[in-house]
């Protein structure tokens, strides 16, 4: 089956891509970017790190820019053309919030995808083991001001995160209620590490962004 992979360039999107790609025939990563085409909608990181993440991973990657206000319509407008070249399956990293879901088996619907999910309902933190098992490298690139402090920029994801992470109050480990991103440099499947500089550290609107740089 032919597949795309929503992709926001973090740990739940390489931990499904992985999964699946024994299973499926994945022919596209789809990101999508602000509208001035400089950074990852979702995580803030630059436009050009997600392609150098693409080609070390060996699969296209396919961008689009809009506002928040325009992002569905985007969205379903991307998939629709997808579907045309003989993708039939969208892969999506989400875990356990329901509301997550029910957007993507919306917009699947009204496109005619079929939505796989390969990691929901798994616990986290064992999830969050896994990724770092496998050998999947990762750093933190945003911040909810509301859960964690701006010194969590550019933590590695390994063993003492986790430790650490468990010692902050309402913290999910996997981050999936938006305390934290991430941006994930190198793992099994990648055929290169993506080589980067941390710029600097910026606030915007409750939330603290780590610039990366190729």
């Amino acid at each position: 089956m032919k597949a795309f992979v929503s992709w926001s360039s973090g740990k739940e999107s390489c931990m499904s891509l992985f999964r699946i790609q024994k299973a499926f025939d994945v022919k596209y990563l789809f990101n999508m970017v602000s509208e001035d085409g400089r950074h990852s909608r979702s995580h803030g990181v630059d436009k050009k790190l997600i392609q150098m993440q693409a080609e070390a991973l060996g699969i296209p990657l396919i961008q689009q820019s809009s506002t928040w206000q325009s992002y569905e319509d985007v969205f379903k407008t991307a998939i629709i053309k997808l579907k045309e070249e003989g993708i039939s399956a969208g892969i999506f990293g989400d875990i356990d919030m329901q509301q997550h879901r029910d957007w993507v088996e919306n917009v699947c619907a009204d496109t005619g995808i079929n939505p796989i999910l390969p990691l929901w309902q798994e616990e986290r933190e064992k999830l969050v083991r896994e990724f770092i098992d496998a050998g999947f490298k990762a750093v933190v690139v945003v911040v909810n001001e509301k859960y964690m402090g701006k010194e969590w920029l550019g933590r590695t994801i390994d063993e003492s995160f986790i430790a650490d992470l468990k010692s902050l109050p309402e913290v999910d480990i996997a981050g999936e209620k938006g305390e934290y991103h991430t941006f994930v440099f190198d793992g099994p499947n990648f055929k290169k590490p993506v080589e980067f500089y941390e710029k600097q550290k910026i606030y915007n609107d409750g939330y603290w962004f780590l610039d990366l740089k190729a």
